[in-house]
């Protein structure tokens, strides 16, 4: 027998049974991305290092660690995408869709990272993503924030919204110099990881996850106070408005995430719910990114949700759309079987004919699992007994009758459906 080849280290399938979940909700999302007029953008898998070594930051774990890079036949350095933003900004600025206009855009897929897979964190993971363009006042921030808030509100996953302020580029520069002039006063008490993002990043410092950091770090300055006038009344704004929408919200002093492009407004929902990894959705403002990428000044802010977590905390399932109708047959009768099956499905019915060699046991303990509303059983060349709720309530009819038959019986489930 053949080696069993065994699937990549954090890469996991998604199997029927949890494709039926992540399916449903990703229909809620969809419709609440209709709901605030937020379009679909489709982007590459694959897109040149360059991209994301100038959007992201090459001195971030992302770039530097993380990112699956490869050269292609011709010589060029590419990588799987490690985020969305950095390809939703280039090709937005190749489709022109930033020039003196405002967009509002979505997209969804899966990403990938070379790091350790935990749970909650996997080597292919899915991110869905919501960007606005062209919109530099706090009330854009304000309603991503609020359809943030609505999406977990509705899947009933319970999480904080935690929200800060970069402030312009000019503050991030002096509280930086503050962040590293403190801590290299406390080099001797930094870990590893702290010691090298010190000299190259220091503000991913502040991101450590190290409980023995936590005093020197809740001691460090705060970016606040070397905010600009402009920084002060943009964040000011952003809270009055989350206040007036009724957006419950903790002011986090150390919250920076960990991109380089992110400026004024930073935000993350984190779980009640103890995980390796709590963050359930993370954005922010980024209003210098489609300048560094080549486009003109554009103001932009967005948002991206983790699916697994998401999915792993989820629990309002939205309704799903399940099957109508299941047919079983013997093996002589499947022709028309299939007949009816397609007969039904111009009525816009969904159908499922069991076409494996079984025994009628075999095949009724199939139709129960299924959860189809109504079970229909191929007798012989004459006609099909209708079952529904187990019971033989549609009684026996010709395979002439069969179509508007069963169509009479989901018509009226469906109408004590709705009651």
């Amino acid at each position: 027998m053949n080696r069993q080849i065994a699937g990549v280290r954090g890469v996991a399938a998604l199997l029927p049974v949890d494709c039926a979940p992540w399916a449903a909700v990703e229909e809620r999302l969809r419709a609440l991305m209709e709901a605030y007029g937020f379009r679909e953008i489709r982007l590459p898998i694959i897109e040149r290092t360059e991209l994301y070594a100038r959007a992201v930051g090459e001195v971030t774990d992302i770039v530097e660690k993380e990112m699956y890079t490869f050269l292609d036949r011709n010589g060029d350095s590419l990588s799987l995408r490690p985020e969305g933003t950095a390809g939703c900004v280039r090709a937005g600025i190749e489709g022109g869709l930033f020039y003196n206009q405002t967009q509002r855009l979505w997209y969804q897929g899966a990403m990938f990272r070379h790091e350790r897979p935990q749970k909650g964190r996997y080597r292919q993971f899915h991110q869905w993503g919501v960007e606005a363009y062209g919109m530099s006042g706090a009330a854009i921030e304000a309603e991503l924030i609020a359809l943030g808030a609505r999406i977990l509100r509705e899947l009933g996953v319970k999480a904080r919204l935690l929200v800060n302020s970069l402030g312009t580029p000019a503050c991030r520069e002096r509280y930086r110099d503050a962040l590293v002039d403190y801590l290299k006063a406390h080099r001797d008490r930094l870990d590893e990881d702290s010691v090298r993002r010190l000299d190259r990043n220091p503000l991913r410092v502040l991101d450590s996850k190290n409980p023995a950091m936590i005093e020197i770090l809740d001691a460090a300055p705060a970016i606040a106070d070397h905010w600009s006038a402009e920084s002060r009344t943009h964040f000011a704004d952003l809270t009055a408005q989350l206040r007036t929408l009724g957006v419950a919200f903790e002011v986090a002093p150390r919250l920076v995430r960990g991109l380089d492009y992110y400026t004024h407004t930073v935000f993350e929902w984190v779980a009640d719910e103890t995980l390796a990894q709590a963050t359930v959705a993370a954005g922010g403002r980024y209003d210098g990114l489609v300048t560094e990428l080549g486009g003109a000044a554009t103001a932009a802010v967005g948002f991206a949700i983790g699916m697994e977590r998401l999915m792993g905390l989820v629990t309002r399932q939205p309704q799903t759309l399940g099957l109508d109708v299941y047919v079983m047959t013997p093996a002589a009768l499947q022709g028309r079987a299939l007949v009816l099956a397609e007969a039904l499905r111009d009525q816009g019915v969904r159908v499922e004919v069991h076409l494996a060699a079984a025994s009628a046991k075999s095949q009724g303990k199939r139709a129960r699992d299924s959860g189809a509303r109504c079970v229909v059983e191929a007798v012989d060349e004459e006609g099909v007994v209708i079952l529904t709720a187990g019971a033989t309530q549609g009684g026996t009819v010709s395979w002439a009758q069969a179509v508007a038959r069963i169509s009479e019986i989901l018509g009226a489930k469906a109408k004590i459906d709705d009651e």
